[in-house]
């Protein structure tokens, strides 16, 4: 991050911690965040040389309450918030059931005044940019607010858009999208000098046609908005990349040809529904789609076969999936069957634990390329990348980077992964690269590709142990990961 970025972001997340004292979480605070810095930008756009029409009536622009104090300026923004939710369009779409949550006047006359400071629309897109995603990590890092689910490590995107290498003019969805983190990598890597030098036509598609999202949470949906807003994709005023619901409803029918995404993780899709007695409990939430090839409520599965169906016939896919995707028996199989099946499923990264923010996590990423419908069997072999068996980062003191994934770039070669060689052997039985033919993977009980062959040396070695904290958080994600799958369990015992 850049310096100028660094000190805006510490400057605005230092407001914080009064906040906080006043019960207001750290979402609600980007929340607002989002407001006022939108409002402050639609402001400098009405102003020569942009001279834009906003779309914001006269009387709620930012200069209509920049000036104000106190109680002057708190009922002020709070008309401004209930007049823009009415207005149609991406306007009213931000700005819906929008309320005012900072009940401190001093503190929201402060963020105002900094606000009002910076220059928004002047700075270049990268270090507005930059401001914002620094925020939505700090949100990402509050255990507590839960946001940490919406935040893929920025590293691992930027890793599996490198694998993919994704081309100009070519379509890219992620229909769970958070707060827009693929799709920013992805145009950086598109917009990279080093990579394409893109015309006037080939820049145009980039910001206006390149990218189809979803996003269920309404205010992680508000944050993508403002986020590939400040990053210069999509147009505020006219047609926006990211909807906001359940993707899993339905086909959107269109057709992509790449997608980069972290499905949220939880195993089971569920609706909270009121019972005869006004009691609140949860159902099962089946999705029966005639595109689908199982039903199932996990929602990972789902979301495979989402993506499946929403790839043009020779799309490609990056996926992050937790290990039950690669286990499961029942519906996971043939999902499984179907993916080795229909596409060529060519590549699984395994994650190291310790890398996202909801503890006991176990995930991996999958790459698969669709291909026209054939009867031959689609996929020959599996390469696997076993970053799993002793690695070990932290959250803080040991955070993954992208250096740390370089070498399973190289593996994967992008250029041409046609040509890759293993690393393991017999004689190098440590080796992270392996390639599994299909006829081994057909063999394993319910076509499992959960593969795994180095040895843990914490199990021979007790001098291979890791630092104390490190076993520490890996005793506290397990415990959590069981507890989970206790939960699960009793929710079913109770049914």
């Amino acid at each position: 991050m850049s310096e100028q970025s660094a000190t805006i972001v510490s400057k605005v997340w230092g407001m914080c911690n009064p906040l906080r004292d006043d019960g207001v979480s750290y979402g609600d605070y980007l929340e607002q965040l989002t407001y006022l810095i939108f409002l402050k930008m639609s402001d400098e756009y009405s102003r020569p040389p942009y001279s834009r029409d906003t779309g914001i009536p006269k009387g709620f622009a930012w200069s209509d309450m920049s000036a104000l104090k106190g109680a002057e300026l708190e009922e002020q923004y709070k008309q401004t918030l209930e007049t823009l939710a009415t207005k149609g369009g991406i306007l009213g779409q931000i700005f819906s059931q929008a309320t005012n949550k900072i009940g401190n006047a001093a503190i929201l006359y402060r963020i105002v005044q900094m606000i009002d400071r910076e220059k928004w629309v002047s700075m270049s897109s990268d270090v507005k940019g930059e401001i914002y995603e620094g925020l939505l990590q700090k949100n990402a890092e509050d255990i507590k607010s839960g946001a940490g689910q919406y935040f893929t490590p920025r590293p691992l995107i930027r890793a599996m858009v490198e694998c993919l290498r994704p081309e100009p003019m070519k379509t890219i969805a992620d229909p769970c999208c958070g707060s827009g983190g693929f799709f920013l990598a992805a145009q950086e890597f598109l917009a990279n000098p080093k990579n394409y030098t893109l015309d006037r036509e080939q820049k145009a598609f980039l910001k206006n046609e390149t990218f189809h999202g979803n996003e269920l949470v309404k205010t992680t949906f508000k944050m993508a908005l403002m986020n590939l807003y400040l990053h210069n994709i999509g147009d505020i005023y006219g047609s926006v990349p990211v909807a906001q619901g359940d993707s899993l409803l339905t086909d959107p029918g269109y057709r992509v040809d790449y997608v980069l995404t972290n499905p949220p993780f939880g195993k089971k899709s569920s609706i909270t529904m009121t019972n005869e007695e006004g009691e609140e409990e949860e159902e099962e939430l089946v999705y029966n789609r005639q595109d689908f090839w199982t039903t199932s409520s996990n929602k990972q599965l789902n979301f495979v076969q989402h993506i499946n169906t929403i790839l043009k016939p020779t799309g490609r896919a990056a996926v992050v999936v937790p290990d039950n995707v690669l286990f499961e028996g029942g519906a996971g199989e043939i999902v499984r069957q179907k993916l080795l099946q229909t596409t060529d499923l060519h590549t699984i990264l395994r994650l190291p634990t310790g890398i996202f923010y909801k503890p006991g996590v176990k995930a991996n990423v999958i790459f698969f390329d669709k291909k026209p419908a054939s009867p031959k069997r689609q996929t020959k072999e599996v390469w696997i990348y076993d970053f799993r068996t002793n690695v070990h980062f932290t959250l803080k003191q040991n955070p993954m980077g992208d250096d740390d994934l370089k070498d399973f770039i190289a593996c994967y070669n992008p250029a041409n992964r046609h040509r890759r060689k293993e690393t393991w052997s017999e004689k190098n039985p440590d080796g992270r690269w392996r390639r599994y033919g299909i006829d081994e993977i057909l063999k394993r009980d319910k076509t499992s590709l959960d593969i795994f062959w180095i040895k843990d040396k914490t199990l021979a070695d007790l001098d291979s142990l890791p630092a104390p904290e490190i076993l520490a958080d890996d005793i506290i994600e397990n415990l959590q990961s069981a507890l989970e799958s206790f939960q699960e369990l009793k929710k079913q015992l109770t049914r």
